[in-house]
């Protein structure tokens, strides 16, 4: 087995141990051992920090992967990776001075609504700028083909830290204050570990060294600063935005519900991994019939996963709700929303891989850009008018359009689309045993009925699957699961 092929299957089982890590923190574990305003607040100061995390960080860790190859003498490397270190320190040194002489101004800016954030301003910024230099390091070890690590430390190592401090909150033995310390102070180690780890596998040699290519370089890092910033926008704004509008507790109801939808997406992340190199690898081939079959393939197969995830978390959701504080149990509507919206991201199969590897790339980075103004604007409108149910469906229809518009940009530059009648026909499986199986009661404990539901679903739509044979990939799946179990 390849150390490529090694490395991914490892980082997608890290993937799912974090976010199965999560899941319990965030659905048992913060709404019972925190106020629903102290969850609110954590959730803020966290997507505050991601949405200012591109900008601190200065778009490097892109730069770092797309540039540290093309140099093949060692002081050519030596002086791009001490420029990768110090280059996001032009915004950071301004940005840290202009925010402890305009303290008061950002504090009351960010706490108009809820006083409670006005204390947390610092929190924010160290935050961001841990997570920052962690995807520098993070990058650095990638570029040495030693990337397990640094995903072990990216989607496991802070949740075990929170599930810990979040337990010893339970038992009373530190407050919700000094958990919040404790949290800063947890990003800030997790960057450390990735430093020293990165400078293990490569300690840097600094020099004042100017490397070639600087220039296009800086203009890179600058673009890169554009996309990131729109997609962690489109990823955590609606919670920054619920806080300046309403009240801070609503930002945990909402953060919960997105959580639960957000796991529909979890198998795309993992297939893009693998999906991402061939695409690659045909689009220098210029083999657009071969591109149109893994396009095709890709979003078929992964409507038929996410339209099952999104099938088991509607149907089960009354009893999985049962199951959390009383507070807690009323985001329907954000769910079916935003896992809608997940669907529709799922179904665009390798759109993004093909477009990344193309030379419209930076149509990609304009349409991302478009998104992120569109969900502003809508939560503008939506959420003081219809508080978190507005944030979802805001959210839902910026993604919509931008799909949508990814979608005819491919057809148009490519002469491609991912629909199938396969696509029609699983679509037509899922509405009928979603309305069949809303339309049947089950009377016993939420956790039996979740199960039971789940089960009964799982196999039925297997079953038609396995029968009907609108996914060879999916068929030739299901035949080796099961030849395995027979033998």
């Amino acid at each position: 087995m390849g150390i490529i092929l090694r490395q991914s299957l490892s980082n997608t089982l890290i993937t799912y141990l974090g976010f199965g890590i999560a899941a319990i923190n965030t659905l048992f574990l913060y709404t019972r051992f925190l106020t629903d305003e102290y969850y609110g607040l954590v959730t803020v100061i966290l997507s505050t920090s991601a949405i200012l995390m591109p900008l601190l960080a200065f778009g490097v860790p892109n730069t770092l992967v797309k540039f540290y190859s093309t140099f093949s003498e060692r002081q050519d490397s030596d002086g791009f990776l001490s420029l990768m270190l110090l280059l996001p320190l032009l915004f950071i040194v301004p940005l840290a001075l202009i925010s402890f002489l305009s303290l008061d101004a950002i504090a009351h800016f960010l706490s108009r609504k809820n006083p409670i954030v006005k204390g947390y301003v610092w929190y924010i910024f160290l935050i961001g700028l841990a997570m920052a230099y962690f995807e520098i390091f993070y990058a650095w070890s990638k570029v040495h083909m030693k990337s397990v690590f640094g995903n072990f430390m990216k989607e496991v190592f802070n949740r075990i830290g929170v599930m810990v401090l979040l337990t010893l909150i339970y038992l009373e033995l530190i407050s919700v204050d000094f958990f919040l310390k404790a949290l800063v102070a947890l990003y800030l180690l997790r960057t450390v570990i990735m430093k020293l780890y990165a400078y293990h596998i490569r300690m840097p040699n600094f020099t004042v060294r100017i490397p070639p290519n600087t220039m296009n370089m800086i203009s890179y890092s600058a673009l890169i600063i554009l996309g990131g910033s729109a997609a962690i926008v489109i990823l955590e704004i609606d919670k920054f935005m619920i806080n300046q509008f309403i009240q801070i507790q609503n930002v945990a109801y909402y953060g919960v519900a997105v959580y639960i939808a957000t796991t529909i997406i979890v198998p795309s992340r993992s297939m893009h991994q693998i999906t991402y190199p061939i695409t690659a690898e045909l689009m220098t081939k210029n083999d657009i019939p071969a591109l149109k079959t893994l396009y095709q393939k890709s979003s078929l197969t992964l409507f038929i996963i996410s339209g099952l995830l999104f099938l088991l978390i509607i149907l089960n959701l009354n009893d999985l709700y049962l199951l959390l504080p009383e507070e807690y149990r009323n985001g329907f509507i954000i769910v079916f929303f935003v896992g809608l919206g997940k669907v529709y991201d799922s179904i665009l199969g390798n759109n993004n891989s093909i477009l990344y590897n193309s030379e419209y790339y930076r149509s990609l980075l304009v349409m991302g850009v478009l998104l992120a103004v569109l969900i502003v604007i809508f939560n503008m409108w939506l959420i003081p008018n219809y508080g978190i149910e507005g944030a979802a469906a805001g959210t839902f229809f910026a993604i919509f359009l931008y799909n949508t518009i990814k979608l005819l940009y491919v057809k148009s530059k490519f002469d491609i689309q991912p629909f199938t009648w396969g696509s029609l026909k699983v679509l037509l499986l899922l509405v009928l045993m979603g309305v069949t199986f809303y339309a049947v009661p089950f009377p016993f404990h939420p956790i039996g009925n979740i199960l039971l539901k789940s089960l009964l679903i799982v196999v039925i739509y297997t079953l038609l699957l396995y029968r009907l044979r609108w996914s060879e990939d999916v068929v030739g799946l299901i035949s080796k699961v099961v030849g395995k179990k027979r033998k």
